[in-house]
């Protein structure tokens, strides 16, 4: 008999009553995200609209034309890489934690939660600068319609507003999320490509940079750019494919993202961008037609609010994950009835730390801080790319099947990681600033910290971390698998039926 004959034949004969498998990721609602639903979750995080603009004016204002372009092209390529590592996890699992269940596959506890705290500030902080900025471009349009916003009240109506339409739409589902990120995107994408092609008689005006370090600055701008194209992991357990959607999402958005920020580069290398940068500085104050501003200020407006939506929507999973998996209160693992979203941790990173962190910068300007920001954010997502890429080696060196690709990969990223984060720390050290260093050590140091207070206070929850989407009952044929109990007390499937095919 064929291997589906005899397990249809053993399922008759099955005596033993257990209670169901289910996997501790189901209340989000499996298999309903389609693979351009979850594209647009990737793609938007990134925001290459909005970065198709910033890349030319750090180029243009730290005077790196040709080696801000080739750093573009090595950034690309090592994202790439990274991706790569990545996907040896995606094709395997499918996990709303994400990288931060990646590295306990690989590395343990402390790696992972290092990874989650690493990622959840990357996440969090994309959220709270691309609110403010998109905020910003909102006020310009009501500018120019006439409507001036100042005021300590009126900016922080307006960012309320701003967050309370964000939340609704991620509460309302998922799905809608990522399709009024995909239209948003798309059309700014749309305009910014086509002005740098047309071009124009502009000369960029631009305030030249005293910083020493603009070739670091322009590689953390390039690999910061590429950033979040991982994000689409943290909806495996929603996609419809999700070992297939996720892993291709993962290696096809930075390249295509890449090759949209080497071309805006080519831009800003040959004077094409200069229109737009002048647009995007100064306005009309230039001489730029006021209709190409308020397009640009559309467009960059609804790719930064669609990266704020899209990095709120990672941060709630990661947190949802954290609740699931005990490290936070439950509270975090509750799902709208509904809806079937993570509604508590939605709200907490809408409202606590979007509409606080956009609106305060907004009121208070951004000044020294926000750079400060801007830097830790940055490091934090380093320090999560190169452990993800450590842990896909020893990951696949435990379970024999590692290859040499993998290995090049995973220490050609973290190993240009490392420097590149050696790098920004002894930068700020010789310029006196501290707070990023000082984050990027807390960073570092927060997966043994956060370890040992569990150990201490909650030992059980360090069985719950690494949470994925496991087979349920129904998604085995009776009598095909054996279902057992793992060492947290789920039901869980542990194997192949003894009386299976040989």
């Amino acid at each position: 008999m064929s291997a589906l004959t005899e397990a249809i034949a053993r399922s008759f004969t099955t005596r033993e009553k257990q209670p169901p498998a289910r996997s501790p990721l189901r209340a989000l609602g499996r298999r309903q995200l389609s693979g351009a639903e979850v594209l647009a979750q990737s793609v938007a995080t990134t925001a290459p609209a909005v970065s198709m603009v910033v890349l030319p004016v750090t180029m243009l204002t730290h005077g790196h034309l040709l080696s801000g372009m080739i750093t573009i092209i090595i950034a690309t390529v090592l994202v790439t890489l990274i991706a790569f590592c990545i996907s040896q996890f995606t094709r395997r699992m499918a996990a709303s934690g994400g990288l931060h269940s990646f590295a306990f596959r690989g590395l343990g506890t402390r790696a992972a939660i290092t990874t989650g705290i690493a990622i959840l500030v990357k996440y969090v902080g994309s959220a709270v600068m691309t609110l403010y900025h998109g905020g910003l471009a909102v006020i310009t349009l009501l500018g120019f319609a006439g409507i001036r916003v100042h005021g300590t009240f009126q900016l922080i109506t307006l960012y309320t507003v701003l967050a309370a339409l964000i939340l609704a739409c991620l509460l309302r589902s998922v799905r809608f999320a990522a399709l009024a990120i995909l239209v948003a995107e798309s059309c700014s994408l749309l305009f910014i490509v086509a002005l740098m092609l047309i071009g124009g008689d502009q000369h960029a005006q631009i305030i030249p940079s005293t910083s020493g370090h603009g070739l670091l600055i322009t590689a953390l701008a390039a690999l910061f750019a590429l950033a979040g194209f991982e994000s689409a992991a943290f909806f495996g357990p929603e996609a419809r494919r999700p070992l297939v959607t996720v892993t291709r999402t993962v290696l096809f958005t930075p390249i295509i993202c890449g090759g949209l920020f080497i071309f805006a580069g080519w831009a800003a290398w040959t004077g094409r961008s200069d229109t737009l940068v002048n647009a995007y500085l100064h306005g009309t104050s230039t001489g730029v037609s006021p209709a190409v501003v308020i397009a640009l200020n559309i467009g960059m407006g609804c790719s930064w609010l669609a990266s704020s939506m899209a990095s709120s929507n990672a941060a709630s999973r990661l947190l949802y994950s954290f609740g699931v998996e005990r490290l936070l209160p439950r509270a975090f693992a509750h799902v709208h009835s509904a809806f079937r979203t993570p509604s508590v941790a939605l709200s907490v990173v809408v409202v606590a730390a979007v509409l606080f962190g956009g609106g305060t910068f907004a009121v208070i300007g951004r000044g020294v801080f926000f750079e400060d920001l801007r830097l830790t954010v940055r490091a934090a997502v380093i320090v999560a790319y190169a452990l993800v890429a450590i842990s896909s080696v020893v990951f696949l060196t435990r379970i024999g099947e590692d290859t040499p690709r993998v290995l090049a990969a995973a220490s050609c990223g973290s190993g240009a990681g490392a420097v590149v984060l050696g790098y920004l720390v002894y930068a700020n050290i010789v310029d006196h600033t501290y707070i990023a260093p000082i984050a990027v050590l807390v960073i570092l140091s927060s997966g043994t910290l956060w370890q040992f207070y569990l150990r201490r206070r909650s030992p059980q929850s360090l069985l719950h971390i690494g949470a994925f989407d496991q087979p349920e009952t129904e998604d085995v044929l009776p009598g095909a698998g054996v279902f057992g109990t793992d060492a947290a007390g789920n039901i869980v499937l542990v194997g192949e039926s003894a009386a299976g095919p040989r």
